[in-house]
């Protein structure tokens, strides 16, 4: 141990071997710079070397830039994953905010139509909305957020911008029961636009048609025909559209024609109505008032001013059969 000690010797020891060795290795080193400088050995060597060692850096930077490119990817996807989350929402919300633009402007254009209906018609109107409907097979009726403590009494009745609905028949201090024309226990006096012939069209239990059962063989009553109210009764209104004929056919006993119509009004689709104030003034002569005087005193009978004012009500009292029996159930089926 002691000899290797002795043998291993520094580079540059500081004996003439060791001068002689720097002044060897400082020789080289300047014969490679010159060589180098002039015809690029050192370059072209550093080149090759540096294509041999390329593979082993890409190597030992694997781990690494897969452990990055990881890395991204996931934050990549999480980043996606919550825009695509986001865009949905905002989709969802737009199409939400579409969808009650849509119904905004529906309900604007039916408000519309009904406000041009008072204008054209000059009626004394009050706007009520539909707050529920029951469209069953026994019934036919919707509530109405309009009540006593608006002014709505019973028999008042109610239209859309297309035609008649119905009737109120009961009435609450918040809200109203209405009637509709297709009730099975609702009748409605029409006349026929066409022809003027007048019936009455009733409710049936087949859904949301009009029953005719009363019309006579010889009548002229065809698919397409406009029914409009005749007035009768002094419940409705005259002329205001009621419905359109559907179907005529035989009746089962096969004495009358019955027809089908189906209610020009939105009965299941309107969600604001018109009640009418103004109700059609009743069928027949007004009443007279009482002879005035003290009681037991009798007007003279050859008085010619008591001959005309009893002669005139006992000749235009009397109506033909069928507008009486029109005229007293213009609300319930007889």
């Amino acid at each position: 141990m002691a000899l290797a000690r002795e043998e291993s010797s520094p580079l540059f020891a500081g004996t003439a071997a060791g001068t002689l060795r720097l002044i060897l290795y400082l020789a080289l080193a300047m014969v490679l710079m010159v060589l180098d400088h002039r015809n690029g050995w050192i370059w072209r060597l550093r080149y090759t070397t540096s294509v041999l060692v390329e593979p082993v850096y890409r190597l030992a930077s694997l781990p690494a830039n897969g452990m990055r490119a990881l890395s991204v990817a996931f934050a990549d996807r999480s980043r996606l994953t919550e825009q695509n989350q986001r865009l949905r929402e905002d989709l969802l919300l737009a199409n939400a905010k579409l969808n009650r633009m849509a119904a905004v402007a529906e309900q604007n254009q039916r408000l519309k139509e009904l406000l041009d209906t008072q204008r054209s018609l000059e009626l004394n109107v009050q706007l009520a909305r539909v707050i529920d409907v029951d469209l069953g097979t026994a019934r036919h009726r919707m509530m109405l957020n309009a009540g006593a403590r608006d002014g709505v009494k019973a028999g008042q009745v109610v239209i859309d911008a297309h035609g008649v609905m119905g009737q109120v028949v009961e009435v609450m201090p918040r809200s109203s029961l209405v009637m509709l024309v297709t009730d099975p226990d609702h009748a409605i006096p029409v006349v026929i636009e066409r022809t003027g012939l007048r019936t009455v069209a009733y409710g049936s239990r087949d859904g949301d048609l009009l029953s005719l059962p009363n019309i006579s063989m010889a009548a002229d009553v065809h698919p397409g025909d406009k029914l409009l109210t005749s007035g009768l009764g002094g419940r409705f209104p005259p002329g205001f559209p009621v419905g359109e004929i559907r179907s005529v056919e035989p009746a089962g006993s096969g004495l009358f024609l019955e027809g089908r119509a189906r209610p020009t009004a939105d009965l299941d689709r309107s969600e604001d109505v018109l009640l009418l104030h103004d109700l059609a003034e009743p069928v027949g002569p007004p009443e007279l008032p009482a002879p005035a005087g003290p009681p037991g005193d009798l007007a003279p009978p050859t008085a010619p001013a008591a001959a005309t004012s009893s002669a005139a009500p006992a000749h235009t009292t009397v109506a033909p059969p069928a507008a009486a029996s029109a005229a007293s159930t213009p609300v319930a089926q007889p």
